[in-house]
This record gives structure tokens, C-alpha cells and sequence, in this order.
């Protein structure tokens, strides 16, 4: 387990011959102890708003800016200077993104009016938006050109980990440019692992929607029989969540399934898009993905159902629905 508490650097390492993972201790701190810099935000959804508010809190003047109007009553919101115009981010050094696709992240780092052709050189680009490895590829290069620094680094945790700052954060780029970043990953998160150059991170990312969707379908698959035979879904997770079955799947989404709540935490929309960026790596290599396919296949069928703007353990239902079975007495309809 991870423990929490400030540390002095040299503590960050695992190993000391291994420089590229580190676990990452949190400090609560004051805007006026802190003394650091401004950092821009873009994208202030489920995720991007809770992280952008955590850093606020730890001290980071945080100048943020949104593509769509935000609530005017969310205490997230209350935490950040809200910009107005995205060309207004120019003015930090340190832009974080937090953007639902390849288009998005294109549109504000790489388009016409795309921050990467208006920072200062030096600056430093941290993409947390999960998108393509060649995507990240491409704007690390484009960065390099104009001397703009350019780290990806998609997390993985959920809206539960934005909220808590527990975040595991798969980074692609240089030692040096991770290593500055480390102080804003030490707030968003509790782990991060430098892959290794430009792309790696989000290759890694792939890798971590293929293991997630594939265990939210096995466990719907598992409620939806242990139920059917008779069982409590309360007793179906806690017995396997205390055995070798145990996964952060049935931890952090215990309550959707249960309750069959599928308000978003994470969108059937977008784990289907990212199913599509591990599919597509895998047929680069001629390589089969069975199970990605079977599992993309599932979200688009919910997508059919017009449920795409649901959380992904909506999976839930599909199975349901093959049964003729309604998990559990505590289930209210939707």
C-alpha cells in the first residue's frame, strides 16, 4: 500500500538503479508556502475538473479554460481563474490537458490557434488525455520544433481517483521533463511510471482499457450468474474482492453495480474510442486482439442503445438482458 505524506526527493525512487517508476507521496500545502508557478488547464470534464481543482489546492495558481460552458455552482470551478480564450493559457509555462479525443487535443495543442506555436520555448505540455501513440508522437515532435517540451501522460483511476488525487499516471517522454513534472504528479497521483519515449504513455494506457473493460465485462458476468443462483451481489463482490479475484474494477465501482448507477464516471463513448486505439495498434503489428474486440463489441452495443453517455459498468446490462435476470433486491430502475 502507498502510504501519504511528504518526502524528500530521494525517497521517490523504488529502486535505486531504477529511475523511471516512482510512488508518489502527497503534501498539503498553501498557495502562499507553495510559491509556484502558474500552471494552464484545458478540459474540464468528470476528470479534468476534479484534477484541476486538486492542484489548485495544493498551491498552483491555476488558469484554466473549458470549450463548453461549466456550472457556475461547482466548488471545483470556485478553485480556478477561468480563462475566456485558450490563447490566455500562453502566459504559463506549463499547460496540462485533459481532453476527450485525438481531434480535441489536435484542435487545442496543434491546430491553427494551438497553444504549442504560442508558448514560450521551454515550456512544458503535460497531455493527460488518452488518445493515439502516434498522436502523442507527432505533437512531442512538433513541440521539439519550436522548443516546446511535450510529455503524454494518461491516467488511470477513474473520476474516484481525479477526486482523491490517487491517479496512476503512464507517462511518455525524456527523464528530465518527467522529473519536472513530478511535483504536479505527486498531487494528481499516488504512482508514476515513465514508459519510456514520446507515445509509451499512452501505449501503456492501451494496454490498461484492454485489462479494465475485459474485467468489468467478467465481473457483470459473474454477478449476473452468482445472482441467478441465488446469491446477494453484496456477498458475490465482498467474497471475491477478498480472494484472488479481487480487482479496483468491483473497489471503485461496487456502487454502480449494485445499485445500478450508472451516472458517468467514465463513458461507454469513451472506452469504446479507447478500444479503437488499442485495436488499431494491434492490427499495425498484425496482431489479433480477441478479447478488446469482443469487449468494443459490447460497447457498441450499448452505443446502439443510445447509452453512451452512461459509465461503462453499464456493461452490467447486457449481460443481464442475455440472462432474462435483474441482479439483486437493492436495484431501483433507471
Amino acid at each position: 500500500m502507498i502510504e501519504h505524506g511528504p518526502v524528500g526527493r530521494s525517497d521517490r525512487l523504488l529502486a535505486p538503479d531504477d529511475p523511471t517508476f516512482r510512488d508518489l507521496r502527497r503534501a498539503s500545502v498553501t498557495a502562499a508556502e507553495s510559491g509556484r508557478e502558474a500552471v494552464g488547464f484545458v478540459g474540464l470534464g468528470v476528470m479534468g475538473r476534479p484534477m484541476a481543482a486538486n492542484l489548485a489546492r495544493a498551491g498552483y495558481p491555476v488558469l484554466a479554460y473549458n470549450r463548453s460552458a461549466l456550472p457556475g455552482d461547482d466548488p471545483d470551478v470556485a478553485t480556478l481563474r477561468i480563462a475566456t480564450r485558450l490563447a490566455d493559457l500562453a502566459s504559463t509555462r506549463t499547460i496540462i490537458t485533459m481532453l476527450p479525443d485525438d481531434a480535441a487535443v489536435t484542435e487545442v495543442l496543434d491546430g491553427p490557434d494551438g497553444l504549442i506555436s504560442r508558448l514560450r520555448p521551454g515550456s512544458l505540455i503535460i497531455d493527460m488525455s488518452t488518445v493515439s501513440p502516434g498522436l502523442s508522437r507527432a505533437l512531442a515532435k512538433a513541440g521539439a520544433e519550436r522548443g516546446v517540451r511535450v510529455l503524454d501522460a494518461p491516467v488511470s483511476g477513474g473520476d474516484v481517483g481525479a477526486k482523491a488525487g490517487t491517479l496512476s499516471i503512464m507517462v511518455g517522454g525524456d527523464q528530465r521533463d518527467f522529473d519536472d513534472a513530478l511535483p504536479i504528479f505527486e498531487v494528481l497521483g499516488t504512482r508514476a511510471v515513465l514508459c519510456g519515449p514520446p507515445g509509451s504513455g499512452q501505449a501503456a494506457k492501451a494496454c490498461n482499457q484492454i485489462v479494465v473493460a475485459v474485467t468489468i465485462a467478467v465481473v457483470s458476468e459473474a454477478l449476473v450468474l452468482g445472482s441467478k443462483l441465488g446469491l446477494a451481489p453484496e456477498a458475490i463482490v465482498d467474497v471475491l474482492s477478498a480472494g484472488l479475484a479481487g480487482n479496483r474494477v468491483m473497489e471503485v465501482r461496487r456502487h454502480n453495480f449494485l445499485d445500478h448507477d450508472f451516472t458517468p464516471g467514465f463513458k461507454v463513448d469513451l472506452h469504446y474510442k479507447d478500444l479503437g486505439i488499442a485495436l488499431s495498434a494491434g492490427e499495425s503489428l498484425g496482431m489479433d486482439l480477441p478479447l478488446t474486440t469482443l469487449a468494443q463489441q459490447m460497447f457498441e452495443q450499448l452505443r446502439a442503445q443510445g447509452r453512451g453517455d452512461q459509465d461503462h459498468s453499464a456493461l452490467l446490462t447486457l449481460f443481464e438482458t442475455q440472462a432474462d435476470h435483474r441482479i439483486g433486491p437493492r436495484l431501483t430502475e433507471n
